[in-house]
């Protein structure tokens, strides 16, 4: 009998599944980051490459040095990085892959005739090599992830899953798209792998594309449908109104939801406002964890015993609607275990979130209680922050402050607005002038988007 269940998921997530996989869980990050060196350095035909943030740092130069490697011995090696994540690295950095015989690519340059494609961001994360074996999940190329113990920095806690089987030439596949949407397409002989079962999972390579809604409507589904247990681990949980909406009702009919999110962030802002909708999930029964680490970045689900979904979207709106992503969804009762046995070993490192009565009818108070019973507990290790995260949070310490002096703001808007209208009235010609060539600055960016728009219509009406 059809499984209508599948049938829905398929159709929400505009993907079916492959059967004939294994799939392997990377939880430790500096493991993960050894193990994605050594396929790059076994690929033999092909490398493709495809990350949000790639950096200029030891890590990223040992990544260069590795791909470099592999283009000098013949083999195609291509990345593809999100100019926006990878804002800060170097020039020289891709000019020195480039030089090596690397090919690179920036998607969605952020100086470019089609303004409004800034906020649709590639932020997936995978490497397939040969196209037999891929890697993909929510890590990315940099010292965060890897750590640097002697220093008391440890590695930020992410999870990617290593693949085998058919379900590889689907990953590659993902990464051709996006690759054609940053320029000329992959050779037809670079998608030709034809990888053999080698195990017995079904997966579907979901791919997120901005205004579809795939993987958003895919976890909504299976909320929904969630009877015994709905885990979460996400970095930056900010869930929309629908989603959030699912939490509270699962939780309600008696499901076993847990929420597994970062204790301390590299984005403060993110982590205040999820913290603002603990009290409504709580008091619909939904436990919620913060981990105690440097910073955990995985973005993982599991639904029941049967799903395990593992990709690089988190829960929130521009993961779910604007972003370029890619997860796995995943039948697999080896994956689902060890997924499962890594969520119980991080709440062993965190603390549960709890409601505290206080008198005089206030709202109770959140506070954190041990996830397990202190003889069990495992202490987290040391961690000294490095300058990107003493940076995040130095800017969110500003913001509380001004913040803090709200009034202070408000006068500050109202002297500015006087200001203006002020140089508005003594300054007639000069503001005219200045604000004109502002509006025509606009139009002039606006209307070479649309001519772009125009003659791209026009040349996929040609190719047809």
């Amino acid at each position: 009998m059809t499984d209508e269940l599948d049938l829905a998921i398929d159709r929400a997530a505009g993907a079916r599944p492959i059967a004939g996989n294994t799939l392997e869980q990377y939880p430790d990050s500096p493991a993960t980051l050894a193990a994605m060196l050594a396929d790059i350095a076994a690929a033999r035909r092909w490398i493709h490459l495809e990350n949000y943030i790639i950096r200029d740092d030891h890590t990223g130069r040992c990544f260069a040095d590795a791909l470099a490697e592999r283009a000098r011995a013949g083999v195609r090696a291509r990345v593809l990085y999100d100019a926006f994540g990878s804002v800060g690295t170097s020039r020289r950095f891709w000019h020195r892959l480039r030089q090596a015989g690397v090919q690179v690519r920036a998607f969605h340059r952020l100086l470019s005739l089609r303004p409004l494609e800034v906020l649709k961001r590639d932020h997936r994360k995978l490497l397939v090599t040969d196209g037999l074996t891929a890697m993909v999940g929510g890590l990315c190329i940099g010292d965060e992830w890897a750590g640097d113990p002697a220093r008391g920095r440890q590695p930020w806690r992410d999870t990617m899953v290593r693949v085998c089987g058919p379900a590889v030439t689907a990953l590659d596949a993902a990464f051709g798209r996006l690759w054609r949407r940053a320029g000329d397409p992959l050779p037809a002989d670079e998608l030709d792998a034809d990888p053999a079962a080698c195990g017995d999972s079904s997966v579907r390579v979901i791919a997120g594309v901005p205004g579809r809604a795939h993987i958003y409507r895919a976890v909504q589904l299976l909320a929904a449908t969630a009877a015994e247990r709905l885990w979460i681990t996400d970095a930056y949980l900010l869930a929309p109104p629908p989603l959030y909406a699912a939490l509270l009702d699962a939780a309600k009919a008696g499901v076993d939801v847990r929420l597994l999110v970062p204790g301390t962030s590299d984005l403060p802002v993110l982590r205040n406002f999820t913290r603002a909708g603990y009290r409504e999930l709580l008091h619909a029964g939904v436990r919620v964890f913060e981990w105690r680490g440097p910073m955990l970045h995985a973005k993982t689900l599991l639904v029941d015993r049967r799903w395990a979904r593992v990709g690089s979207s988190n829960l929130n709106v521009p993961s779910l609607l604007t972003n370029y992503e890619l997860d796995l969804l995943a039948e697999c009762n080896t994956l689902t275990e060890a997924l499962a046995a890594q969520f119980r070993r991080d709440l062993a490192s965190s603390r549960e979130v709890v409601l505290q009565p206080r008198r005089l009818r206030l709202p109770a108070r959140l506070v954190g209680a041990p996830a397990v019973p202190p003889a069990e507990a495992v202490p987290p290790a040391p961690h000294k922050r490095s300058g990107y995260e003493l940076g995040a949070v130095a800017v969110v310490a500003l913001r509380r402050v001004a913040g803090g002096a709200r009034r202070a703001i408000a006068w500050t808007a109202v002297g500015t607005c006087i200001g203006l209208g002020t140089l508005l009235l003594a300054f007639p010609h000069v503001m005219s002038i200045t604000l004109a060539a502002g509006a025509f600055w606009l139009a002039l960016v606006f209307g070479l988007f649309a001519l772009e728009r125009r003659r791209s219509r026009e040349e996929a009406m040609d190719a047809d």
